[in-house]
């Protein structure tokens, strides 16, 4: 069957994506690193079921559209001042000691200051989608441990969309400082616009019909991806107006029904974002960097949670809860992928600082997962005494 069919696509995705992740659940593993390593089996660097990857790279883009639209509808704008204090200490001290350390790290391997600087950043992030995976719902979340590490979560989120915007607007620089000041300009824009259509117009209409379920999920999505659509529109991104589109409706008294609502179509985006990546992995520039990838995992995986410890005990956590914090944020993000991606495609970095990063990424998912399923209380935890839900 041709590769380009959709019906034979998603069969190898869905269908290889069940299999292992049956075995990375009996492993203790990430699902993230199912769903990559599928890519790598599948994709041109592997088997070569799949040969021409570019139809679902562009529809994987759909899955970090919902998962920033979900984002900002878990962020109340009053969440943004509740914030303030101690998770906002951590957050800004350790972001910005992980970004030294990143980049002096890599400038050490000869790497350029702007692919420096974009290692750095990569590392400053721990992964929102396994630190939330692990907290027992029942348990943690409505612990001073679990708002600490939601809150933290949150903030790095923050950080990383402006960093998004920030690598988009940088590489307009030779077109003039009005191309540089576009999107400068166009973020309040965009969010003023937000509040005022979610005020006069959304919140109205969810107020009318919103005991018909379909029409709010109709509402929802035509909301976040209109709002996407307008972002680009005024020289941001995609993901940028869905993250507004969510904080924008985060008031609104049903933002938690919407984002329940919307996270099994979200996770089936995500799937495919996720084997995307892996299909486009370049196993041929692996020996030029395991070295760098290999250091850069361990400053994830140990160097990054003795700072957190630190910053909490400096707090004054008890060392039983700035550890387990430290361990439960011991790795790098979904965001590093997706920086390590952006960079690459506009040109900012050589492909060969991506691959860097998606594999030491991909490294600290593996043995920080590990370590929280076996040590800490985690609802997929295989110890009947660490199993909470």
């Amino acid at each position: 069957m041709e590769d380009s069919s959709i019906v034979y696509i998603l069969f190898l995705i869905f269908c290889g994506a069940a299999f292992l992740a049956t075995l990375a659940m009996t492993v203790r593993q990430s699902l993230i690193i199912a769903y990559i390593g599928l890519g790598l089996l599948i994709g041109p660097w592997g088997i070569q079921l799949i040969t021409d990857i570019s139809l679902i790279q562009n529809i994987s883009g759909v899955g970090i559209v919902f998962l920033l639209f979900l984002l900002g509808l878990n962020l109340h704008p009053q969440e943004l001042i509740r914030l303030a204090g101690e998770a906002t200490v951590v957050t800004g001290v350790s972001s910005l000691a992980l970004l030294v350390l990143g980049f002096g790290y890599s400038l050490m391997f000869g790497y350029t200051t702007t692919e420096a600087l974009i290692v750095g950043a990569a590392l400053m992030f721990s992964s929102t989608i396994i630190g939330l995976k692990l907290i027992p719902t029942t348990v943690l979340h409505h612990q001073h441990t679990g708002e600490i590490i939601i809150s933290v979560l949150l903030l790095q989120d923050i950080i990383a969309i402006f960093l998004l915007v920030l690598i988009e607007s940088s590489v307009a620089g030779e077109a003039g400082w009005w191309t540089v000041l576009k999107p400068v300009l166009a973020f309040p824009l965009l969010v003023v616009a937000a509040y005022l259509l979610e005020k006069n117009l959304l919140a109205r209409l969810i107020a009318r019909f919103d005991r018909i379920q379909e029409y709010i999920f109709l509402l929802a999505l035509g909301w976040c991806l209109g709002m996407a659509e307008a972002a680009e529109q005024l020289g941001l991104s995609y993901e940028i107006g869905a993250f507004v589109a969510g904080v924008s409706l985060a008031r609104s008294p049903i933002a938690l029904f919407i984002a329940e609502s919307l996270k099994p179509l979200r996770d089936f985006f995500l799937i495919i974002f996720f084997v995307a990546l892996g299909a486009g992995f370049n196993l041929g520039v692996l020996p030029q960097i395991w070295l760098a990838a290999l250091g850069l995992s361990l400053i994830a995986i140990a160097v990054k949670p003795l700072l957190y410890q630190t910053l909490m005990r400096l707090a004054r956590e008890t060392p039983e809860r700035s550890t387990e914090v430290a361990m439960r944020l011991g790795q790098m993000s979904e965001f590093s992928l997706l920086i390590a991606v952006l960079a690459a495609q506009l040109a900012i970095i050589r492909a060969e600082v991506s691959y860097l990063i998606q594999i030491a990424t991909l490294v600290s998912f593996v043995f920080s997962s590990y370590y929280v399923v076996a040590r800490y209380p985690t609802p997929i935890a295989l110890n009947d005494k660490l199993r909470r839900d």
